[in-house]
């Protein structure tokens, strides 16, 4: 089982073509409520029904996964149960540059054969990522709305949210639908700026790569040779 916390905070939109239908415009105005920004994943996938086969996939004890009770909601296209409802702040979007909020969470992924192919639980470190900026799959920047600090949930992530259609070899296969167990164990610092187009999120100790060894001393800036008198 690798470590796969350096490819899950990479951006992994691999399917962001069509955009969710927004619903048509009435002529009646609803009451004016205070609303929460929200990724909503740009994936076509189609919705899971009750009434489907696959509506309760993800929740019985398979492999080395446990089995989880209750009834799975919808949350666009992926589905959840809480496990644990959090009683601290509700989580919510970063809004780029000033308002950047980074999240401390827990996990454990299995596919849905129950085989575990990562797992921030047994390295025991978790990871920390901004939800909405597209550094984690889609199913995660859509998967944690609702949520409060201190909450636990299972996510049942459809392949076109995590891998796509390739998977990521050798431990998650082509057209993989994911089961998550999340705990979103904190919140840091919620003005945490973003400068330029390659901003990163921290990235654990334990996935930190090695530095190879210099080949050689670094480089010293040129001196002025001395001067001699005549």
């Amino acid at each position: 089982m690798r470590n796969l916390a350096p490819v899950l905070l990479a951006t992994l939109a691999l399917a962001a073509t069509a955009q969710t239908p927004k619903p048509a415009t009435t002529t009646a105005k609803p009451a004016a409520k205070t609303t929460t920004a929200t990724h909503r994943p740009t994936a076509h996938v189609p919705r899971t029904t009750m009434s489907d086969p696959k509506a309760t996939e993800g929740l019985a004890a398979v492999g080395t996964m446990p089995a989880v009770t209750g009834t799975p909601a919808p949350l666009y296209a992926l589905r959840y149960v809480d496990t644990k409802i959090g009683d601290g702040d509700l989580a919510r979007m970063s809004t780029p540059p000033s308002n950047v909020v980074f999240y401390t969470v827990h996990y454990t992924g299995w596919t849905l054969d129950g085989k575990k192919f990562d797992s921030s639980v047994d390295r025991g470190q978790p990871i920390v990522f901004p939800i909405g900026l597209k550094r984690v799959i889609s199913g995660w920047d859509t998967g944690f709305e609702g949520m409060h600090v201190g909450g636990k949930r299972r996510l049942i992530i459809p392949y076109q949210l995590a891998y796509g259609a390739a998977g990521h070899p050798p431990d998650i296969p082509e057209k993989a639908d994911l089961v998550f167990d999340i705990e979103l164990v904190g919140q840091g610092n919620t003005q945490q700026p973003v400068t330029g187009s390659h901003f990163e999120p921290p990235t654990p100790e334990a996935a930190r790569p090695t530095p190879p060894p210099s080949a050689s001393p670094a480089a010293k800036p040129a001196e002025r040779p001395e001067e001699h008198p005549e």
